[in-house]
């Protein structure tokens, strides 16, 4: 089998149920997100499993998502009986969320992206999931889409935040403040 198909040369691509041009918005939502896998894919390789085997087996399920995600975006015309994301993706990284906040120390200013070298690829994570979920919103604007993607795209990026806070307190690393931060978040 070959890899290249050689239908793309022309700046065309194949979306589900058409072509649309590469830089076509649905091309951007979906490619971010792909990009964004990319990412969880190196973050689930620092993840020794056992220091982070609980975060790995998270990141790998995440990765599948994604591909739903991107898939949900994929179509010319909209789909619903196809989606792939629904609610209940979002309302378990919620659960995550709230055990990785549990584990961490209380947070009362910004911090900076960093610490391990775990913590710092979850934070990239975390900016290309923003970029994605304004790459999605894009399109969403502009034509009807799963609007699931979007909520689970707007938790992944806070999943993402506790984790690599998760990381770095596993291996005793500090968060580190930004200095001239006020008091911005309420410790509950």
């Amino acid at each position: 089998m070959s890899i290249y198909t050689r239908t793309g040369d022309q700046g065309q691509t194949s979306v589900i149920g058409g072509r649309v041009s590469k830089d076509d918005a649905q091309v951007e939502a979906y490619g971010s997100i792909d990009e964004l896998n990319s990412f969880v894919g190196q973050a689930a390789s620092l993840s020794d499993e056992e220091t982070f085997g609980d975060l790995r087996k998270e990141l790998m399920q995440i990765q599948q998502e994604l591909f739903d995600c991107g898939s949900d975006l994929a179509y010319v015309q909209l789909s619903e009986s196809r989606y792939k994301v629904t609610p209940e993706l979002a309302e378990r990284l919620e659960a995550w969320i709230d055990r990785h906040q549990s584990e961490n120390p209380p947070l009362e200013k910004f911090i900076l992206p960093g610490g391990t070298p775990l913590a710092a690829t979850l934070h990239v994570c975390r900016t290309v999931c923003r970029r994605a979920e304004r790459r999605a919103v894009t399109l969403g604007q502009m034509k009807e889409i799963n609007a699931e993607v979007l909520t689970y795209l707007n938790r992944l990026s806070d999943y993402f935040f506790a984790a690599a806070r998760t990381a770095n307190h596993r291996r005793q690393v500090a968060d580190i403040e930004y200095v001239r931060s006020r008091k911005v978040f309420g410790n509950k």
